[in-house]
């Protein structure tokens, strides 16, 4: 992509280099060669990026919205991620198998962001080795994270996990359904709704 059609998203650029450059050194020119392979995506609000039975094909950096991963179960939904500006969303399985999605991936907000197709990405390892450095790191933050998410299920009680969450993404609250914070900490919508009451009554 030109470098003027990226000029309004700047900032979220700049923040996306500082990250990539802390964690494996990536100079400027080498970003740049990497920034020309981003397209622009947009969604309207509910609007699903992708959906069970499409493969996912793009690595995704959110610009700005909310972003979040679910799948069903019959009649039930559970959230798998909540994501905003400056964090990474795809259907990992998907992208790395090349097999069709199992997930949903939808824009609670409208959301933007910069997407770089998984075959831009596999040229650009060669083109670019630091970044097999930073895909290898990313993977393992990945699987610790969510690791240390499904530890917490059992080592947490449901208020500490929802302090917890809160004291981390204290905006989540006014930007983010309930219930879809519920399901992501796994937490039962009525005993959610005492916890916040709980909440108010400390604050």
């Amino acid at each position: 992509m030109k470098s003027s059609a990226l000029q309004p998203y700047q900032p979220a650029i700049q923040e996306l280099f500082a990250y990539m450059n802390a964690y494996c050194g990536i100079t400027k020119e080498e970003f740049k060669i990497m920034t020309s392979y981003f397209i622009v995506r947009k969604l309207d609000k509910k609007s699903l990026l992708i959906q069970p039975g499409e493969v996912d094909h793009y690595f995704n950096f959110i610009v700005s919205g909310v972003v979040r991963k679910f799948m069903r179960a019959g009649k039930k939904e559970f959230t798998l991620q909540l994501s905003t500006e400056g964090h990474f969303i795809h259907a990992e399985l998907s992208f790395h198998t090349g097999k069709p999605a199992d997930c949903y991936i939808e824009a609670i907000e409208a959301s933007t962001f910069l997407s770089i197709h998984r075959e831009d990405l596999e040229k650009l390892y060669t083109e670019i080795p630091v970044l097999n450095k930073l895909a290898r790191l990313m993977v393992s933050e990945m699987y610790i994270r969510k690791e240390l998410r499904d530890l917490s299920h059992f080592r947490l009680t449901a208020r500490e996990r929802f302090l917890q969450y809160i004291h981390k993404h204290p905006d989540m609250m006014q930007r983010v359904s309930q219930k879809y914070i519920a399901s992501y900490l796994n937490i039962k919508p009525e005993t959610f709704s005492r916890l916040k009451h709980l909440v108010r009554q400390r604050k």
